[in-house]
């Protein structure tokens, strides 16, 4: 009873496998189902220009470390006479060039291919919880008066979150909140003192900043967005409307209160964001992401080889494709070819012929050859030594169609050689033994079997989505090959034996009578 369900177990594992692999490549690492996807990357430059003033010039940038739903696939520095060192940390990164003497003034690059990532990753640490603010009066009463009331009109430190940032947005606050807005002069104001009144209630916060990835720009503009801690999670919320989560293409540059850029020995004349789009293959985009990730995953597939060695390999990998039409024209449609897995190597040839003009290339090369076997025949000669004559008639009458094809300028007969010769010769072979056996007819009636299961097994190998899915997922021929171990057991009739035994079904009544 084991012995019996070790191939139901086994059917199901390789295809539970390959299903996991596929699925994580596809979810996790971003790689397209299906071909000729595209995706959106955009190019971030920042610009600063500094001004000389005197001694020597120190300039620090805040980097992108950890933007949610996005990875910064590229980075390019352009820093003339500058010297440029990165410091890089856990939740925050910094380019810092330094410069002697500033004689003119310069201006410094930084340069990011952005890319979408599949991943949500924390974009700070988990904090510690503050303590109560110190305020003089009447701020200080005012403070206690606005957490009680929000208190009681939320759940949670994210309801509350919403409802104390929905007080100081309201066109008509009330005395206290109207009393904290009175020194808000811009929307950076707005933000500390929200996190002013959370810290009243002790929940952390942080600010967020970034820019908004969607149109070209020349000069985009940070905005701040404030974070809340709830204990598990930081909740991210828009100070101005209250609205909760990242705004859609929210690009997060660098968290705190700091400021992006600080300028020593020089002025800071300009700094400048700018942002470009551009459209790029889905797949490119995956691999970059993946590589990024460090994932052992991207190195199943056939991509890391040379162009030239993919093109192989994506022939070798269709045919556990063009082997599955194979069983299921056997097995469950009862179909007979001359040689088991003959019709797949011929399938093989007909993707560089085509079709219609391989399907004569082989009934030419077959009449030609069984014609010369049947004239051996009279030679009386043994096995081996007749197959060893038939391959080389094969080889001939291959030559010879390509130099006549050649000469009349048809490129299609060219490609008569990618014909696998043994393989016909077996079929000759196999036919002319048949043809004496069994008749005309049989033999015939299989020759056609096998090139109309060639025919099929070529048009499922001809499918661009196989091509790509034995390409980019490997993994998708342990479905396929679960699924030839799942119908290995299959005894049951085929539909060519339906019309066979019709007459096993006929009812017959109490008499005798159909």
């Amino acid at each position: 009873m084991k012995r019996n369900r070790q191939w139901v177990t086994l059917s199901l594992l390789l295809m539970t496998l390959g299903g996991l692999i596929f699925a994580y490549k596809v979810i996790r690492l971003g790689y397209p189902p299906y071909p000729d996807l595209e995706s959106v990357a955009w190019t971030v430059q920042a610009r600063l220009q500094l001004e000389p003033e005197h001694g020597a010039v120190r300039a620090s940038l805040l980097l992108p470390a950890r933007p949610s739903g996005y990875t910064v696939a590229q980075e390019n520095f352009v820093s003339r006479g500058f010297g440029l060192t990165l410091e890089e940390q856990t939740m925050s990164r910094r380019a810092d060039w330094a410069v002697r003497r500033l004689r003119e003034p310069g201006s410094l690059y930084y340069r990011a291919l952005v890319i979408p990532d599949t991943r949500e990753r924390s974009f700070a640490s988990r904090p510690a919880y503050p303590s109560v603010p110190e305020l003089e009066e009447p701020h200080a009463t005012a403070l206690l008066d606005l957490i009680e009331v929000v208190r009681a009109e939320s759940a949670d430190t994210e309801t509350f979150a919403a409802a104390m940032i929905e007080r100081l947005n309201r066109t008509d606050p009330d005395e206290n909140a109207d009393l904290f807005l009175a020194d808000v002069a811009s929307s950076a104001d707005r933000v500390r003192v929200a996190q002013t009144l959370l810290a009243g209630a002790r929940i952390p916060t942080l600010q967020i900043h970034g820019i908004r990835l969607g149109e070209d720009t020349q000069r985009a503009d940070f905005e701040t967005l404030l974070a809340v801690f709830n204990g598990e999670d930081w909740l991210v919320f828009d100070p101005a409307t209250g609205t909760h989560g990242l705004p859609e293409g929210f690009f997060i540059w660098w968290t705190g209160d700091q400021p992006p850029v600080t300028v020593s020995g020089a002025k800071l004349d300009d700094l400048q964001i700018s942002t470009r789009h551009r459209v790029k293959s889905a797949l490119d985009i995956a691999q970059q992401r993946a590589e990024l990730q460090h994932s052992s995953m991207r190195l199943i597939s056939t991509l890391q080889f040379p162009v030239q060695t993919q093109s192989v390999y994506e022939i070798l990998l269709l045919i556990p494709i063009g082997i599955l039409v194979i069983v299921l024209l056997r097995n469950f449609v009862g179909f007979s070819s001359f040689g088991t897995f003959a019709p797949v190597l011929i399938a093989l040839a007909f993707r560089e012929t085509e079709l219609f003009k391989g399907i004569i290339l082989f009934i030419l090369i077959v009449s030609l050859g069984l014609f010369f076997r049947f004239y051996m025949e009279r030679l009386r000669l043994l096995l081996v030594p007749r197959l060893a004559a038939v391959v080389t008639i094969v080889v001939l009458l291959m030559t010879a169609i390509s130099i006549i094809s050649n000469e009349f300028g048809m490129e299609t007969g060219l490609s008569v050689s990618l014909f696998p010769m043994v393989i016909i010769s077996m079929v000759i072979e196999r036919m002319s033994v048949v043809w004496e056996e069994r008749g005309a007819y049989t033999s015939i009636k299989e020759g056609l079997g096998s090139l109309l299961m060639a025919a099929l097994a070529y048009l499922a190998m001809s499918v661009d989505q196989f091509a790509y899915w034995v390409t980019v997922f490997p993994e998708v021929n342990l479905i396929v090959l679960g699924v030839i171990i799942a119908l290995g057991r299959y005894t049951g009739f085929r539909l060519t034996e339906l019309r066979r035994f019709r007459s096993l079904a006929t009812v017959v009544d109490e008499d005798g009578r159909p």
